[in-house]
């Protein structure tokens, strides 16, 4: 009897905490919108902004994995294969399908809400020549000329690393037969010389009317005659090149898509665009990143005329390609400036009514607010002189420009910021090191004896950055803190180089500018999210984020930061979501104070988009992140796999 009152206690005692537990939870508000994600940056303007809003500071904590699902598509440099992966997608969520693509250029789509696969795509490339395998989404399209319900009605694009664009049926995954030959377009078209080079896209192309936008990466600082950084306009529905632009200077003639379909080759070593282009679908605008041209760290006289577009934020017709404007946010970048951070179209609300601005953040901490419609600053921008290359033969332009709003997220180096974790030791070795090194501020010229850069060439500002919440006119920016040694070198045969920079007299050396014990020479937090208003140009907050872990013992306990790859995600819910680090967490943010409030660990690093969709009035918001590191930066504790990683409210 005694017994059986104990068992009975016990089972009350147990219904009571699950009771207690249930009680913790609080239930799922149901009554909020409902939204899908039919662009990588959830528009055309890939602002990375949701109106989502069941997820929020007060909820976060609940927040756990709904599903994972792993593509096998990756591989480590410890591997000893010879390849290395990044995964970087975005995915796409439109008409109850989730679509993403791999580093190795295959497309799954899979069940929104359970991670289920429907098909699969096998783009089958050829990795000859290829530095890193990365693909940062696909790229959906709706023909609105074609009959509901027909093959290819709905497509699905996908550029490769073998430098094709592929389109696929949305609903089978099926080539669409009738775009380029069989399904896919020869990126090589114009570029044949250039075949085996290493140039290839590695971003989305963007659809924008019936035009499908693409640049492409170049692998640089190898030769100072790389491949054409042409960027193409093609029809969704044949892959016909509709037009081109080849950023050459008005003193050269550009070879236009007429010429190339004529047997013509377009423009070599001109300025590429390696990450996300985007768009104002309502001003018929593309936005186009420009990098620079080869090579990064040395121009001299000979690359004086190629430089016109070179670190330029380019707005182009979309149904031409022709140039409505461009500004240039570096000239003659001798540093590796270019634009990664995607330009961002916004509305400014001022005193004399709104007016269409688009945001550039840069490598150099700087953020461009212009005109979109005219590229005029928005806020004064001044010319001001700058250090002087003593390199001979090189030369570097007398001013540069600075933005008088918003502040830079950098401020130039001093002494007082040189550090290390034991004094007498690395500390004091750094201030050996930066009393030996040229530095002048951000734009201190690469030098024989050796110059201090910073921000680093990685930024700043880099990959996907940005995003801006329209309704509250505010942007949100991760950015790091990385100084590096630029030496030119006088090139020796059989002497390997970082950067070999052929064709020029020197060969260029960077090295990170840190103490014996590996760390950087300046103190930390070294990554950062920034808040801005895009109304004012003021800062609203700025707090550290990312920790150690995977670098150093117990690294998970030092909360300062490090290489900060990836982009950040709004929600009107008000947080911002990011992992980006280098370590293994995704993590929110309060919008309104930049406090930290949710971090959990991932399988692997997440350098990507994270994106964020809710189907129904009767479903939950699931917030989504690829988690899958990137090989080049293994040994900066980037850990690398395939793990696409969804996040949910629990029942």
């Amino acid at each position: 009897m005694r017994a059986t009152s104990l068992t009975r206690l016990a089972a009350l005692f147990a219904i009571l905490s699950l009771l207690g537990a249930c009680s913790e939870h609080t239930p799922v508000d149901y009554s909020g919108p409902t939204g899908d994600w039919p662009v990588v940056g959830g528009t055309v303007g890939r602002g990375q902004y949701s109106a989502l809003d069941q997820i929020t500071p007060d909820n976060i904590d609940q927040l756990e994995v709904a599903w994972t699902h792993h593509s096998g598509d990756f591989a480590r440099a410890a591997d000893g294969s010879g390849k290395v992966t990044a995964f970087e997608a975005s995915p796409l969520v439109v008409d109850d399908t989730l679509y993403y693509c791999t580093p190795y250029n295959r497309i799954f789509a899979l069940d929104p809400e359970t991670g289920e696969e429907r098909w699969v795509y096998d783009a089958q490339i050829d990795s000859t020549g290829v530095q890193s395998h990365i693909c940062r989404g696909v790229t959906y399209w709706e023909d609105p000329e074609a009959p509901a319900g027909a093959p290819c009605a709905r497509r699905i694009f996908m550029s490769t690393v073998d430098s094709r664009m592929v389109g696929v049926d949305a609903g089978t995954g099926r080539a669409c037969e009738d775009f380029g030959s069989g399904g896919a377009i020869d990126l090589m078209v114009g570029m044949e010389d250039f075949r085996q080079s290493g140039v290839y896209p590695t971003s989305p192309p963007l659809a924008i009317g019936d035009v499908l936008v693409t640049g492409a990466l170049v692998i640089d600082n190898r030769s100072s005659r790389e491949a054409p950084g042409v960027v193409r306009g093609f029809d969704a529905r044949s892959g016909e090149l509709r037009w081109a632009f080849d950023p050459v200077p008005p003193s050269m003639t550009p070879v236009t898509a007429e010429d190339v379909k004529n047997g013509a080759s377009f423009t070599p070593s001109t300025p590429n665009a390696w990450s996300l282009i985007t768009g104002d679908s309502e001003r018929g605008i593309v936005y186009v990143p420009m990098g620079n041209p080869a090579n990064d760290f040395y121009g001299g006289e000979v690359r004086r005329d190629l430089d016109y577009y070179g670190s330029s934020l380019v707005a182009l017709d979309a149904a031409s390609g022709a140039v409505k404007w461009h500004f240039q946010t570096v000239h003659h970048d001798l540093w590796d400036y270019d634009l990664a951070a995607q330009p961002v179209p916004f509305t400014q609300q001022t005193a004399s009514g709104p007016v269409p601005g688009v945001m550039v953040a840069t490598k150099t901490g700087f953020i461009f607010l212009l005109n979109g419609e005219t590229g005029e600053p928005l806020f004064p921008v001044e010319e001001r002189p700058v250090a002087q290359t003593d390199v001979p033969g090189e030369y570097s332009s007398p001013t540069q420009p600075f933005p008088t709003k918003p502040a830079p997220l950098l401020p130039d180096l001093s002494e007082d910021d040189l550090w290390g974790m034991l004094s007498f030791y690395d500390e004091k070795a750094c201030r050996e090191q930066f009393a030996k090194l040229r530095y002048e501020g951000v734009f201190t010229p690469p030098s024989i004896e050796g110059s201090l850069q910073f921000p680093g060439f990685v930024g700043g500002v880099n990959w996907g950055g940005v995003s801006i919440d329209p309704v509250n006119n505010r942007a949100v920016v991760s950015f790091h803190r990385f100084p590096f040694m630029l030496k030119m070198v006088e090139r020796e045969p059989d002497q390997h180089y970082a950067y070999n920079m052929e064709g020029a007299p020197y060969a260029m050396q960077p090295t990170l500018f840190g103490s014996p014990l590996g760390a950087p020479c300046i103190e930390p937090p070294w990554s950062y999210l920034a808040a801005v208003d895009l109304n004012t140009g003021e800062h609203l907050w700025q707090t550290p984020f990312g920790t150690l872990e995977n670098l150093a013992p117990l690294g998970q306990f030092f909360p300062w930061g490090g290489m900060a790859l990836g982009g950040n995600l709004q929600t009107a819910g008000g947080l911002v979501f990011i992992a980006a680090t280098m370590d293994t967490r995704f993590r929110a943010f309060d919008l309104g104070s930049g406090e930290e409030v949710w971090s959990t660990g991932l399988p692997y690093s997440g350098h990507a988009m994270p994106m964020t969709y809710r189907l129904r009035p009767d479903s939950k918001q699931f917030v989504v992140i690829a988690a899958g590191g990137k090989g080049l930066f293994e040994m900066m504790g980037s850990k690398t796999g395939d793990a696409l990683v969804a996040f949910s409210l629990p029942d």
